[in-house]
């Protein structure tokens, strides 16, 4: 975690390929699993990390949210927020299974794609359990499309000439990462990042109600064919609405506010720790393509959903 906190202040790291700590914390722990196996005595803290730590830092998330901000922006970007974010959902997941992606790794990746990449990965993962590699593989493909996105965006912009405000919606509403987003708008201007970074926050607000769904669905087929039952309702989750509502009655101090957000990056750094250590470059590239041509069909998809809405909209 300190090693990747160190490496994403580099200015080369944050200003040219804008990689967040959780990226790097979770590709210095695959590194370290593929050259050389993890120590037994080391596996518990290991699983610590992966299940209850991530669980505790997603919840924290939602420290970040206010609604009172997340109104600024208006209900016409709101509405492109929630209905292209559906459309790329229902479109992931079908084309994954299409495609033949395992049935895990689909809903990793539909859900990464389509709300916030590394934090609905590992907040789905919870849900979910998928195999031990399906985490990182769904990481690795959402973070290549989304820095592609950073050097496509701007370009598509100066071809369309889009108004700031559309095109801080569009990106806010279609990339994967925060720090993506907020690349991308920057290479237009100011006001871009700025919507886009409002606008990314509304699509963050999504990942309770859809994690909430999995966790239903999921626990329905483990009741149909008689395995152990899951909890209805995640307790992370719980804990995440209920930090969101904290955040947005503005009671809380900035410098206590940034102090508690710091922390739980920390946390998340630590739980995706857990999951690089988990698995090696072996188990990635077993995966074969078909998980990135998952992943760049709905990409596409909600690209050109978000756009044409926000060209509808929010002119």
């Amino acid at each position: 975690g300190a090693a990747a906190f160190w490496l994403a202040e580099l200015p080369w790291v944050r200003d040219r390929l804008h990689w967040s700590a959780l990226l790097l914390v979770i590709l210095i722990g695959m590194a370290l699993k593929s050259l050389a196996p993890i120590p037994d005595a080391t596996l518990p803290g290991v699983r610590l990390a992966h299940r209850p730590i991530l669980r505790w830092a997603v919840a924290g998330l939602g420290f970040r949210l206010s609604l009172p901000e997340l109104w600024s922006i208006g209900a016409p970007a709101l509405l492109v927020v929630s209905a292209s974010t559906l459309v790329a959902l229902l479109f992931g997941w079908w084309i994954a299974r299409r495609l033949g992606v395992p049935e895990k790794l689909g809903l990793l990746l539909g859900v990464g794609g389509a709300i916030c990449g590394a934090s609905a990965v590992v907040a789905a993962d919870s849900v979910v359990q998928g195999e031990r590699r399906d985490a990182p593989l769904a990481l690795g493909v959402i973070t290549l499309l989304g820095t592609i996105g950073i050097v496509l965006y701007p370009a598509l912009e100066r071809a369309t000439r889009m108004s700031d405000f559309v095109y801080g919606v569009w990106d806010g509403a279609s990339l994967h990462e925060m720090a993506q987003v907020v690349a991308a708008g920057f290479g237009v201007s100011e006001e871009a990042a700025r919507v886009a970074t409002v606008v990314k926050l509304a699509r963050i607000c999504l990942l309770a109600p859809v994690v909430l769904y999995l966790g239903w669905t999921l626990r329905r087929h483990h009741q149909a064919a008689g395995r152990a039952r899951m909890s209805p309702v995640p307790w992370f989750l719980v804990l995440f609405v209920l930090c969101a509502a904290w955040n947005s009655t503005g009671w809380l101090a900035k410098p206590a506010l940034d102090l508690i957000r710091r922390v739980d990056l920390w946390l998340l750094c630590v739980g995706m720790a857990g999951v690089g250590l988990q698995t090696g470059l072996a188990d990635l590239r077993a995966a074969g393509l078909r998980p990135i041509a998952a992943a760049t069909f709905q990409w596409l998809v909600l690209g050109v959903t978000s756009y044409s809405l926000a060209a509808w909209l929010c002119r």
